[in-house]
């Protein structure tokens, strides 16, 4: 079984995506700022998961 962290930050990434996307779109610069972010956590979270794998050999 996979890390949780790799799970949530996939999660996180996607939604980053989405939202930076959407803000982009509708030109609204906060939104797509939020977006930018929670795209970054995401991947930052998801790197601590794979890293956590990596640790236990899988």
């Amino acid at each position: 079984m996979v890390d949780k962290n790799r799970v949530i930050g996939s999660a996180k990434k996607a939604k980053g995506e989405i939202k930076r996307a959407i803000g982009k779109v509708t030109g609204d610069a906060k939104l797509e700022a939020e977006g930018t972010a929670d795209k970054a956590e995401g991947t930052v979270q998801n790197a601590i998961g794979g890293l956590k794998d990596a640790l236990k050999g899988k």
